[in-house]
């Protein structure tokens, strides 16, 4: 019975693995399908290519065959009406001398027959050697050599593959080099230690910080990536897989991330998941981190390529759920910008008061990269002034395109009248004229503000206007309304002012009063 019950065990495990083996074997039928049929839509499309390819090369030859036969008619064209005419100035000669030499008078005959004589030798002449010879031929001198393309043709063949490496083994999420800052985050990954497959590249995914559908925000071959753009107070979720010319590989375990508050650097603290356990670790978040180098983030309009260290800039618009990838060169050139943040709902401003309007605030500065090349920065580019007399503008570092954000900036210097302007823009609006000269800002010139005053800027993106303040004194109604966008603070000055920057601010009570009413 020992014996039995041992070889039993051993047969079951066989059993086991063979039902294993028939479960992959029928996996493989399904996947032989799939690749059969997307191998036939490949081929299909390269054979298609090769037939536009050749349809465009042969419109180009008919055309080059058009312009030769257009060419040929014109010179024979110009060759029979120059012989017509000729012919018929020669027919009217001959015609007249025949009517001279049947004159009865020799008198007559005799004084206009040596002027006859020559007038017919020089037609005679005219119509010498090469005259009555065409200037055109009638043939094509044009040879079509498809020769090389035909035994190209027949040589078309399948390839066949070397044998392909295994897919990469899932990355590794490096939690101790992960960090967040504001509304952005930095993930940082890495290769199984002990995996000797080659990789090709990386593929980061985002949801859309309300348990939505993941999108793919980096693709290239770097192990880090920042990416801005993100709701505060918000949990995302992160993963990351590998991919050669194999495949790609499994995902690694979810990074579940929250952002700041608004009210500074905080920290967080992340969660790896997966199937079987949870394990939370601290989310370290250091005062200062080294810059990286920026990518625009992957699309599908974009193909797969070399890359480095990238910083991933989106925007989420209109629903929580539809995320839409955008960058540009300015905004490359800009730390920290494009983003935009979450405003209490109106329907819960009844409720609140003053100085307790529970919106997440943002911190930020004045950004000197985008800025005007006058422009002079201090106290960590909260303060500015200017080293000319003209208007020059800077703009702030954050970007805002939904929400509601107050901030404020105060006359630190105000001599000789200047006309300094306050408000907003967009990323590309002039640097070098006063602030509201294009159309690419929206801004108040107050020529009354003194030494010590404080401006108010108060944008609110749902209702999409734009209101003023001076000593927390409401400068009249609304100033701008329909605004819809992205919206950069903004300044302008010259060297007779200076102003500091003051972020982070809760809403003012006059719009916390206003917004209460019914």
């Amino acid at each position: 019975q020992s014996q039995l019950s041992q070889a039993l065990n051993g047969l079951s495990d066989r059993a086991k693995e063979a039902k294993e083996f028939l479960v992959q074997l029928r996996n493989m039928v399904q996947q032989i399908q799939e690749n059969s049929v997307e191998f036939e839509a490949c081929l299909v499309a390269q054979c298609d290519a090769l037939i536009d390819a050749l349809n465009r090369r042969k419109a180009q030859l008919l055309s080059r065959v058009n312009k030769e036969h257009e060419h040929k008619l014109k010179v024979v064209r110009d060759q029979i009406s120059h012989c017509t005419v000729k012919l018929r100035q020669t027919t009217g000669l001959m015609e007249y001398c025949l009517e001279v030499i049947k004159e009865n008078d020799p008198s007559g005959f005799l004084q206009i027959s040596d002027a006859l004589i020559r007038r017919v030798h020089l037609t005679e002449d005219q119509w010498g050697k090469g005259t009555l010879t065409p200037r055109m031929t009638t043939d094509f001198d044009l040879n079509l050599d498809n020769a090389p393309l035909l035994q190209s043709i027949h040589q078309l063949d399948f390839v066949q593959m070397k044998v392909s490496s295994p897919v990469p083994a899932p990355p590794i999420l490096q939690l101790e080099e992960c960090c967040t800052h504001n509304n952005s985050a930095t993930l940082s990954w890495k290769q199984p230690p002990l995996s000797t497959v080659q990789v090709e590249g990386y593929i980061l995914e985002l949801d859309d910080g309300n348990g939505g559908q993941f999108r793919e925000v980096y693709v290239g071959k770097e192990t880090m990536c920042t990416v801005d753009g993100l709701h505060f107070n918000s949990t995302y979720s992160a993963r990351v897989k590998a991919f050669n010319k194999t495949g790609v590989s499994p995902y690694s375990k979810t990074l579940v991330l929250q952002t700041s508050e608004g009210t500074g650097m905080q920290s967080t603290v992340p969660t790896c998941e997966t199937q079987s356990e949870e394990q939370t670790l601290p989310f370290p978040v250091p005062l200062e981190r080294s810059q990286l180098r920026r990518m625009s983030p992957f699309s599908s309009t974009l193909n797969l390529q070399p890359s480095f260290p990238g910083r991933s800039y989106f925007e989420l618009r209109s629903s929580a759920h539809q995320l839409s990838l955008h960058s540009s060169l300015q905004s490359l050139n800009s730390a920290g910008c494009n983003f935009e943040t979450q405003g209490t709902p109106y329907s819960q401003l009844g409720n609140l008061t003053s100085r307790s309007f529970c919106v997440p605030v943002a911190w930020f500065s004045f950004d000197p990269g985008s800025a005007h090349a006058d422009i002079i920065f201090s106290n960590d580019n909260l303060t500015v002034t200017c080293n000319s007399y003209d208007d020059r503008v800077v703009l702030g570092k954050t970007g805002f395109s939904k929400g509601l954000h107050y901030w404020e900036l105060s006359i630190d210097r105000y001599d000789n009248h200047p006309d300094p302007a306050f408000g907003v823009a967009r990323i590309d609006v002039l640097k070098d004229a006063m602030l509201g000269k294009d159309d690419k800002a929206w801004a108040i010139t107050e020529g009354g503000i003194t030494k010590g005053a404080t401006v108010g800027v108060l944008l609110d993106l749902t209702r999409r206007t734009l209101t003023f303040s001076i000593n927390e004194d409401q400068q009249g109604p609304v100033a701008f309304e329909n605004l819809e966008g992205l919206f950069f603070p903004a300044v302008s000055l010259n060297r007779n002012v200076q102003v500091t920057l003051h972020t982070g601010l809760p809403v003012p009570e006059f719009y916390t009063s206003r917004s209460a009413m019914p």
